[in-house]
C-alpha cells in the first residue's frame, strides 16, 4: 500500500513538475493582477529610440468622407449636419444604415507594400491601422464577427498585409482599439445624454435598435458579459495571436471596461510577448491604466514642460477630421516637424495620422507633407532619433498650454519661430534644435549660460548640420553665442551640433 502510496505521490508531484516547468517555459510570469503587470518596463529602449511613427483612421467611415470619423454615430441624430447630409446623398438612415457603406468600402487600389515604403521613406519607426475604431468594424481577417475587411469590403486581411510590409522594412507594428465604445450602454436620459457611453444611439426604426442577428456584432447589441469576452478581450487576443503587434493603443474609455479584463488583456499581451522574446508597449489615454506599466498618451496635445517618463502625443497630419473628407485642410510640413521636435526634447514620442481615401490612396498634399518631414529626418535625424532628453528641454517666447485634449484648439494656433529653441542629446552632443531659420548675424542659446547649464560642462566644438562653413562661437555670461554663417541650410528647423565634454546632466 504504502508502495502505491509512493508511486501515486511521485507521479503526481513529477505532474505538477512538468506543469510549473511548461508555465515556466511558456512564459506566463505575469499574472491579471496590477501589482503582477506593474514589473513590466513601459518603455523599452527600441521605444525611446523611435520617436516617431504613424497611423491612420481608415475603415468604412471613410466611404462618406463627410465630417468625421464619428459619422456613424452623427448620422442617427435628426437635425445634425451629418443627419441632413445622409439623408440627402444615401436617404433616411432607417432604409440605409451604416452597414449599407460595408459593401461600398473596396479599397481597390490599396497597397500594403507602398504604403510602407511611403512611411519609411516619412522617418518613421512603427507604424499601423486603428484596428477597430468605435464602430465595430474589425480592420483584420477576424473569425470573431463577420465584420471584418478579410470578409467584406476589401475581403483582404489588411492588418496581416500591412505587418508584413512593415517589417520587412524594419519597422515595429502598432495597432491601436477604439472599441470600448461600440457596447450599447445608455440609460434614461434624453437626446445626446442618454448615449453618451455608446457609439451608436439606439432609435426606434433605425438599425442600431433593430438587433438584426446579422447586424448586432456591428451595432453593440450583445449582452455585456458576452460583449466584454467575446469581443472586447476576443478581439484584442486575436490580433495578438495572429499579429503580434510591438504596440498596442488604447482610445479613451477604456475606464469603462471592468478592471479585471483590462487585467486579462495586459497579462495576456505581456506573456505573449515574453514567449516571442519581444519588448512591448502598451499605451493608454486620461487613467484607464496604471501608469508603471503603461505609457500615456495627450490627444492633440502635449507635455509643455519635461516629463520623466516616456509620454505619447498622437496628432493628426489635418486641421479637422482624423478621417479623410472632401477638402479635408493638411498642417504645413514644418508645422508638422515642429510638433515632433518639441515633443522628443520634453522625451515624448510621436504618433501622427494620416487619412487615406476609402480606395485605398493616400492624397497627394499628405504625402507632400511626409516626404518633407522624411527628407529633414533623412539629413538631421540624429538630432532625433536615439537622442535622450537634456535636462532643459528648450527656450524661447512660444508656451503651450496644459497638456490636454480640451486644449486641443489652442495647440492648434501655435506657431514656432527661429527663436524658439529645443535640445536633445546623444552621448556628449547637445543638438539645439531652431524652429525655424533664423536671422541675423548670431544667436544666442541662454540655455548655455553657465548658471543653466551646469558648471562642469564644457563646451569643444559646434557644427551646423548640413553645412561644411565654420562655425564661430562664443561662451559669455548670458549664453552660448553662435554666429550665422551667410548660408542656412534649411527652413523648416536648423540644427547645431555642440560637442561637450563633462556631462550634459552634470
Amino acid at each position: 500500500m504504502k508502495v502505491i502510496q509512493i508511486i501515486l505521490v511521485t507521479a503526481l508531484l513529477t505532474a505538477c513538475s512538468v506543469k510549473s516547468g511548461q508555465q515556466e517555459q511558456s512564459g506566463d510570469i505575469y499574472k491579471p493582477d496590477w501589482e503582477s503587470l506593474s514589473r513590466h518596463e513601459p518603455a523599452p529602449e527600441w521605444f525611446r529610440n523611435a520617436k516617431f511613427g504613424i497611423y491612420f483612421h481608415w475603415g468604412v467611415y471613410s466611404v462618406p468622407a463627410f465630417s468625421n470619423e464619428w459619422y456613424p454615430r452623427n448620422m442617427h441624430f435628426k437635425g445634425s449636419t451629418v443627419y441632413k447630409h445622409h439623408v440627402k446623398t444615401y436617404g433616411l438612415p432607417s432604409e440605409f444604415g451604416y452597414h449599407d457603406f460595408v459593401p461600398m468600402f473596396k479599397a481597390d487600389y490599396f497597397d500594403a507594400d507602398e504604403w510602407a515604403e511611403l512611411f519609411k521613406q516619412a522617418g518613421a519607426r512603427f507604424a499601423g491601422p486603428v484596428a477597430e475604431h468605435h464602430d465595430g468594424f474589425s480592420m483584420w481577417d477576424s473569425d470573431i464577427t463577420p465584420w471584418n475587411a478579410g470578409d467584406m469590403g476589401p475581403k483582404r486581411d489588411i492588418t496581416g498585409e500591412l505587418a508584413v510590409a512593415f517589417r520587412k522594412r524594419g519597422m515595429k507594428l502598432i495597432t491601436t482599439f477604439h472599441h470600448a465604445r461600440n457596447l450599447q450602454r445608455y440609460w434614461d436620459k434624453p437626446d445626446e445624454k442618454k448615449f453618451q457611453n455608446s457609439h451608436y444611439p439606439l432609435f426606434k426604426g433605425m438599425p442600431p435598435a433593430m438587433n438584426l442577428p446579422n447586424q448586432r456584432l456591428l451595432y453593440g447589441n450583445v449582452p455585456e458579459e458576452e460583449w466584454l469576452d467575446r469581443v472586447w478581450l476576443g478581439k484584442l487576443k486575436e490580433v495578438i495571436d495572429k499579429y503580434h503587434p510591438d504596440i498596442i493603443w488604447f482610445d479613451s474609455w477604456l475606464d469603462l471596461i471592468p478592471a479585471e479584463k483590462r487585467q486579462q488583456f495586459a497579462a495576456y499581451y505581456l506573456n505573449d510577448a515574453l514567449k516571442r522574446d519581444k519588448e512591448v508597449v502598451i499605451v493608454r489615454k486620461q487613467n484607464d491604466l496604471p501608469l508603471n506599466f503603461t505609457v500615456n498618451d495627450l490627444e492633440k496635445s502635449r507635455m509643455n514642460r519635461m516629463n520623466e517618463q516616456v509620454w505619447m502625443s498622437d496628432e493628426t497630419i489635418s486641421k479637422g477630421s482624423w478621417c479623410y473628407t472632401e477638402n479635408l485642410k493638411i498642417k504645413e510640413p514644418g508645422d508638422v516637424l515642429h510638433v515632433l521636435i518639441d515633443i522628443v526634447s520634453k522625451n515624448g514620442v510621436l504618433l501622427l495620422n494620416v487619412s487615406p481615401k476609402s480606395d485605398g490612396t493616400i492624397p497627394d498634399n499628405q504625402r507632400e507633407v511626409l516626404l518633407k518631414i522624411g527628407d529633414w529626418l533623412k539629413k538631421y535625424g540624429e538630432a532625433i532619433y536615439d537622442t535622450r532628453p537634456w535636462h532643459i528641454y528648450g527656450e524661447g517666447p512660444t508656451m503651450e498650454p496644459e497638456g490636454d485634449f480640451k486644449n486641443h484648439s489652442k495647440f492648434l494656433k501655435i506657431k514656432y519661430t527661429s527663436k524658439d529653441i529645443r535640445y536633445t542629446t546623444r552621448g556628449d552632443m547637445l543638438y539645439a534644435i531652431l524652429l525655424g531659420r533664423p536671422e541675423g548675424e548670431e544667436i544666442l542659446l541662454q540655455s548655455l549660460a553657465n548658471k543653466n547649464r551646469g558648471s562642469s560642462l564644457k563646451i569643444k566644438g559646434v557644427t551646423l548640420l548640413g553645412s561644411s562653413e565654420e562655425i564661430t562661437w562664443k561662451e559669455t555670461d548670458s549664453g552660448l553665442r553662435i554666429n550665422l554663417p551667410p548660408n542656412i541650410p534649411d527652413r523648416m528647423a536648423v540644427v547645431f551640433r555642440i560637442e561637450t565634454t563633462g556631462g550634459l546632466n552634470g
